[in-house]
């Protein structure tokens, strides 16, 4: 009985072999899995793995959902209310521009 890797194998080649994959759009070009690998610095790949295998988010992400739902509610507040949420929504960008621009020259935190 032929193992899950020899099936998925021998499926590959008689794709290939009929021309299905070569008709492919993305034929030959490397995949684009879209989860932002790519763009993350080599020596942090590791760590955000870790993190996400844990159900955990870095810092920055924790601060940018909390930004979202700063900018949300003062949407909604009051005039009074909403400009403390702005107040305290510009504090917070500003925390996280200087956080990024840190991991961006140094590579840590």
């Amino acid at each position: 009985m032929p193992t899950l890797d020899e099936e998925i194998a021998r499926h590959l080649q008689e794709s290939l072999a009929s021309g299905e994959l070569r008709s492919a759009r993305d034929w030959g070009r490397p995949l684009d899995l879209g989860d932002g690998y790519d763009d993350t610095p080599p020596e942090l790949r590791m760590p955000f793995k870790v993190l996400k295998d844990a159900g955990m988010v870095p810092h920055e992400v924790e601060m940018m959902r909390r930004a979202a739902a700063l900018r949300r509610a003062a949407e909604t507040a009051d005039p009074g209310t909403a400009e403390g949420l702005r107040r305290e929504l510009a504090d917070l960008q500003q925390q996280i521009a200087l956080r990024l621009e840190h991991l961006r020259i140094s590579g840590t935190l």
